[in-house]
């Protein structure tokens, strides 16, 4: 294997899409223990900081999940590029080589950020490991491994991220000591909507988990009420964020916050009836780039306050990224993603030769 191809692989362990949402859980965790709340911005150099064991963890669970899982992703996702374990682009003792390395750089980058920093990393390689790993295995526990994986993505950086802040002012836990009632709100808030976002990655993987007695919660209670739950944690989810807002809800900060809930909504809609994989598939990663919407417009939200900005610039920026996520959203649901019409899985290949032979 040449390395192009290694580098490759260990990108797709990074989990692009998946680096990209918990970079913004720093930088939120960043923002919020910052002193941009009195004076100037946070330094881009605290969150780069931050990133290190935040991107490690993320790399350290995908390993273990990818180890455990391979028989299931050999059903659910055959063949598929960006699952190198399953593709052949690197081996079960290399992924274990992996989880280990990243084990180890994940604590020593969040001890170099702050002792604080290196127990919450710590507490987090724990629960992601428990997650995937027996004998523990939270993944096969139904509600319990909804509740616990955001937990992990959402608290690790978000965390981490306020931490670093809080050190580059000289304070444990940020410029302002404790998180405050707003801090805890936002917290919350993204916590309860990734749990959202969650239960529609089961969709995806229901074949393999049905077959290999993985109880998540689409396997033991069906497709509608799956949507149904993930409409009410996408709902609380959305207020609490507005709740979070620093100097108290922008009205133009919940117009666009509704109006991307509002979308999320009519795509669990269609997702609770639609019957073709590939539609199916479609539909949630539409949500999915929602999802990553609503965290960019409140990062906007919680940069633009303390820069003073005026209530015209905020209000510009933020429908600009609005109507940006939903274009993307309904080239998404009308198109697909260009970048990955190379790769169909055989599942979803059978089934458009079916629907055309009818």
């Amino acid at each position: 294997m040449t390395v192009a191809m290694r580098v490759r692989a260990l990108l797709m362990v990074v989990r692009p899409p998946v680096l990209a949402l918990l970079a913004i859980y720093t930088a939120l965790g960043v923002t919020s223990g910052s002193p941009a709340h009195t004076a100037g911005a946070p330094p881009l150099l605290t969150t780069g900081q931050a990133l290190v064991p935040v991107i490690a963890f993320l790399m350290f669970s995908v390993a273990c999940n990818d180890v455990a899982d391979e028989r299931i992703d050999r059903i659910n996702l055959p063949g598929d590029r960006r699952r190198p374990l399953v593709s052949g682009g690197i081996g079960p003792n290399g992924m274990r080589v992996v989880a280990v390395v990243c084990a180890v750089v994940a604590l020593a980058g969040g001890l170099l950020v702050s002792p604080w920093a290196a127990a919450v990393t710590a507490v987090g390689l724990a629960i992601s490991a428990a997650y995937s790993l027996r004998p523990v295995r939270i993944a096969d526990r139904g509600v319990l491994a909804s509740l616990t994986l955001p937990a992990c993505y959402v608290a690790v950086p978000f965390l981490v991220g306020r931490l670093a802040a809080g050190a580059e002012a000289g304070a444990w836990a940020g410029a302002g000591g404790r998180p405050g009632a707003r801090e805890l709100l936002l917290l919350a808030g993204l916590y309860v909507g990734f749990i959202g976002r969650i239960l529609l990655k089961d969709f995806r993987d229901v074949r393999g988990d049905a077959l290999f007695g993985k109880r998540t919660f689409l396997v033991r209670h069906g497709r509608v009420p799956t949507c149904r739950l993930s409409a009410v944690c996408w709902t609380l989810g959305s207020a609490l964020l507005v709740a979070g807002a620093p100097g108290g809800p922008a009205p133009a900060f919940v117009t666009t916050i509704a109006a991307q809930l509002a979308v999320v909504l009519w795509l669990l809609r269609r997702i609770a009836h639609e019957t073709h994989p590939h539609r199916e598939e479609l539909l949630i990663c539409a949500a999915a780039i929602v999802g990553r919407g609503v965290m960019t417009v409140t990062l906007a939200q919680l940069s633009m306050g303390p820069l003073h900005w005026s209530a015209w610039g905020q209000t510009a920026v933020l429908a600009a990224l609005v109507v940006l996520t939903l274009g993307q959203t309904w080239t998404m649901v009308r198109y697909g993603p260009g970048g990955r019409r190379r790769y169909v899985p055989a599942r979803y290949r059978q089934d458009e030769r079916e629907t055309a032979a009818a």
